[in-house]
């Protein structure tokens, strides 16, 4: 699924970054604790270099608690990079953020100097939440949908950390088609971006192999069915989203399902696993490397026969070079 919605805001912030990125001390990126991978913006890596980082995790409460252990652990082995775990419903563990802002730059810490730092992640990630969080009132604003912040602006937290905020951005194509499914269905874009029933297959199938127990539970069945569209079917009859005739509504059932992730009815639930990121970027990279060579076989192509073309027709211009010739000498005479 390719994802259609970048708008010019997010184009505009993304070069506001580049431009402030050398003046700041560290990065703070907010993650979905429930796709760490996918809600990575490839293009703010590119950028950071080895700056310091810290990598937040919100929406804990929402996530497979021993699948955001490992991501942690893996986060980690990555180089002036920490991580935080963070849940609305513990504003401590937030303001928390702070004292790590300061751990993680001593030489600041110990001259009094102030931090600069930046925050930065995808839409509906939960920045500002975390922003009005640390600086006790409300200053960015929030909302239960993508794109809300359109431009940056600088907050003064106390304790000598400066935040520059920036608007949630995604980058203009998911090379990853799973991570495209990921992003749709954590709500980290528009709706009215992506097939809802093309989500709701993707979601079915995950589930089915690594969440089976908790289908079960929450849709009221004893056994699970083989495939994915079978299971939309019964939960669609166990909803009573049905049409005239007893066909399945598959779209209602769909939204039912996604919304379900979203707001954590079906329990703690994270999409993917460090094991799976490593996969997929490899896969990534060899189908990268497929198409290049075959562009570049394919330019090789036409190169040659451009070169038979012009051997072809090698005689001709030397024709007409004698021709000019010829009338040269007759004006002359």
């Amino acid at each position: 699924m390719a994802i259609q919605w970048y708008p010019g805001h997010m184009h505009k912030a993304q070069k506001q970054i580049k431009e402030v990125l050398p003046q700041v001390d560290l990065l703070i990126e907010v993650l979905d604790a429930r796709i760490p991978f996918s809600s990575e913006n490839p293009a703010i890596a590119t950028l950071r270099g080895d700056k310091p980082c810290i990598k937040v995790l919100s929406k804990t409460d929402l996530a497979d608690p021993e699948m955001t252990r490992q991501w942690q652990e893996y986060l980690e082995q990555q180089k002036n990079v920490k991580t935080l775990g963070i849940t609305t419903e513990e504003p401590g563990k937030m303001k928390g953020l702070i004292d790590l802002c300061r751990k993680m730059l001593p030489e600041k810490d110990q001259g009094y100097s102030t931090i600069h730092t930046m925050i930065v992640g995808i839409p509906n990630v939960g920045k500002s939440t975390l922003i009005n969080t640390l600086a006790g009132k409300t200053i960015a604003k929030t909302g239960n949908e993508p794109a809300v912040t359109k431009g940056q602006q600088r907050i003064n937290l106390g304790n000598g950390i400066m935040l520059l905020d920036t608007p949630g951005i995604l980058w203009p194509k998911v090379e990853n088609d799973k991570s495209s499914y990921r992003l749709a269905a954590s709500g980290a874009i528009k709706d009215t971006a992506m097939e809802y029933d093309d989500v709701a297959f993707f979601l079915a199938d995950f589930l089915l192999q690594y969440y089976p127990e908790l289908l079960k539970q929450r849709f009221e069945l004893s056994e699970l069915p083989a495939t994915e569209l079978e299971f939309l079917e019964l939960a669609a009859a166990r909803r009573g989203c049905l049409r005239p005739g007893g066909r399945t509504d598959l779209h209602k059932i769909s939204e039912i399902l996604i919304n379900e992730l979203r707001s954590g009815t079906l329990g703690r639930i994270t999409l993917e696993t460090p094991e799976m990121a490593i996969e997929e970027v490899r896969q990534v990279e060899a189908e990268k490397a497929r198409k290049a060579e075959e562009d570049r076989a394919r330019k090789e192509a036409f190169k040659q026969r451009q070169r038979g073309g012009h051997a072809e027709q090698g005689e001709q211009p030397l024709k007409k070079s004698g021709n000019r010739s010829k009338n040269r000498n007759r004006k002359r005479r």
